[in-house]
């Protein structure tokens, strides 16, 4: 019985978090790093209303928090309530919280909506032209300063410890700024003083070049268009939009950063093996422009060589529906904050008939909240209710396109069956409201001549050690009858690592159907094949996983336990899933 259960939520940052790089940006800037024991830079600087905040006017007699803000970094969202909490705790006569933001991309207008919505309660001022981020060395959003009675830096760098790129602990480990401030307040040093910033670039003015080789409006505008308009535009799950130049030139260096560590797009599969139809990654011809235009200083160009707007379809993209249905009679509440389980909603679409689906779309109905969503059947008597297995009908993640089979494909709906919708959702600083549906395109039986059926290869007994960085699991089956395959599906939980799928053929050869290096739970990618790959009876395919149980994997609940199968994410799985259809037989007519 196939399966895909009911697993944790995991930190949803979306296109511009990564690794940390190996240089110092402040020294590359050639930027002066304020340095513990540097008294605070002097400033006066407006709030949204206009208000003027003078640093004299804060360093007295009191301890003073400046942290640098961008209203649409992820992190800056997920950091800014509990900042807030902060502040009301303390008291502002002992502790001042400063929030200063520095982005060229930010308008006042935006700060202004930022802070009510998120309910700052304390000044967030405006930055023009970086000045005063440069002044401090400030690099990322959230990055914290912290200042004595005297005005004079005693911290610098992380809030906590608790959200990185990508992934977050279950809980906070170090508090580094709140222990900081209270050493402070006791007249005493912090322990730690200095922690690298996680974060956001911060959106600096660029000085241009004079070469106008590659610009926004030549070249950059158009791979924005085919690589990341699809998700960061209005009303999509990407935290900010890239539709005109002055907002993408304000990301000019986060998007530099992104692409070269191939995070962003979000597309894990190596390059070398496998051509896929929903390949999202960049060309190193795209890489090299970016990375020339971001150098000469992100210039914009002429407007006469700007593309066409694209246009997206509004509404149904396989067509108007010849069904639709809700995953529930109301909408479901997502907190501002918290990590979720899965949400499982069960509806009955009261089908007295086989369906056969052609085609398949999920519309979200909140995308700011919804990270992605699995739609199956349930038509066997005793299954769990989270169980998803072969009866998986659709999914929609990040990017992902609808379902559209070729032609004389299609996936079965027994009559009776019920649906089943895994939802994924991951706050944001912000409460939210969802009610995402599904529709379906139905085809006649009698044009069907292949029922496409997702099967899996899991092995449920493993043990994966304490502390192992890099534990092996195999599992793999025998193809009883030639088969065509269009879609692959690795699934592991917040310890996996890498994936690999491979072929041994029965005429002795070998192949790397699919490989995944850098797995990510947060991002449930399916890799569809250009053309359905035929794969012969007698094939051995073999799914071969990697775990990192390890301290250095930050989202690893407990590196000091022994990990084996299990629904929650502190538990593992490891399970390949292949969608096939039948190569040799029609689907037999009555």
């Amino acid at each position: 019985m196939t399966r895909f259960p009911r697993v944790g939520s995991t930190l949803f940052v979306c296109l511009v978090l990564v690794t940390l790089t190996s240089f110092d940006r402040a020294q590359l800037l050639g930027q002066e790093t304020l340095a513990i024991g540097d008294a605070m830079p002097q400033f006066e600087l407006n709030d949204f209303r206009g208000k003027t905040w003078s640093s004299d006017e804060l360093s007295k007699d009191k301890v003073v928090a400046v942290v640098f803000y961008g209203v649409e970094c992820p992190l800056v969202k997920l950091y800014s309530r509990r900042l807030s909490e902060f502040q009301n705790e303390l008291g502002e006569e002992k502790v001042q919280f400063i929030g200063i933001d520095a982005n060229r991309q930010d308008s006042l207008v935006e700060i202004g909506h930022f802070a009510k919505t998120t309910e700052v309660s304390f000044p967030l001022l405006k930055d023009p032209g970086n000045r005063i981020a440069d002044a401090f060395g400030a690099q990322r959003t959230p990055e914290v300063f912290v200042f004595d009675r005297k005005g004079v830096l005693q911290y610098r760098g992380l809030i906590d410890d608790q959200y990185t790129y990508g992934r977050q602990k279950q809980k906070v480990e170090n508090e580094y700024a709140m222990v900081a401030i209270h050493s402070v307040l006791e007249d005493k040093q912090p322990e730690t003083k200095v922690t690298e910033p996680v974060g956001c670039l911060i959106g600096r003015q660029l000085q241009e070049s004079s070469s106008d080789e590659v610009t926004y409006c030549k070249q950059i505008s158009r791979i924005i268009q085919n690589r990341c308009v699809q998700c960061h535009r209005e009303g999509e799950i990407a935290p900010f939009n890239l539709t005109e130049y002055d907002e993408v030139v304000g990301w000019a260096e986060m998007i530099r950063e992104v692409v070269n560590e191939n995070r962003m797009p979000p597309w894990h599969a190596n390059p070398e093996y496998g051509e896929f139809s929903n390949d999202a990654g960049l060309t190193d011809d795209e890489k090299r422009l970016i990375n020339t235009w971001v150098e000469n200083g992100a210039p914009k160009g002429n407007d006469v060589n700007l593309p066409p707007v694209r246009k997206f379809v509004d509404g149904w993209q396989i067509g108007v529906p010849d069904f639709v249905i809700a995953m529930d009679d109301k909408p479901f509440k997502v907190p501002a904050t918290g990590i979720l389980e899965y949400e499982y909603f069960v509806v009955d679409p009261k089908f007295k008939e086989d369906k056969y689906v052609s085609a398949a779309e999920i519309r979200i109905g909140n995308r700011a909240v919804v990270h992605h969503v699995i739609v199956a059947g349930k038509s066997r008597r005793g299954r769990r209710r989270t169980e998803i297995g072969s009866e998986w009908i659709t999914a929609c993640a990040p990017g992902s396109p609808p379902l559209q089979l070729p032609d004389g494909f299609a996936k079965l709906i027994p009559a009776g069956s019920k649906l089943i919708f895994q939802m994924h959702y991951t706050p944001n600083g912000t409460a939210g409201e969802d009610r995402t549906q599904v529709g379906f395109k139905f085809v006649d039986r009698a044009k069907v001549k292949r029922i496409v059926g997702t099967h899996e290869v899991a092995n449920e007994r493993f043990r994966i050690p304490a502390h192992a960085d890099h534990h092996e699991v195999k599992a793999k089956i025998t193809v009883p009858k030639n088969v065509l395959l269009l879609t692959m599906f690795p699934h592991m939980h917040l310890r996996g690592k890498a994936f690999r799928f491979t072929a041994d053929f029965p005429d002795g050869n070998s192949e790397i159907l699919l490989d995944v290096p850098n797995y990510d739970f947060n991002w449930q990618n399916g890799y569809h094949l250009k053309k359905p790959r035929l794969i012969p009876k007698g094939t051995v395919l073999t799914c071969i996983a990697h775990f990192d149980n390890s301290k250095k994997n930050i989202a690893n609940p407990d590196p000091t336990k022994t990990v084996r199968w299990g629904d929650q994410t502190f538990e593992e799985m490891m399970i390949g899933y292949f969608d096939f259809a039948r190569a040799d037989e029609t689907l037999q007519q009555e």
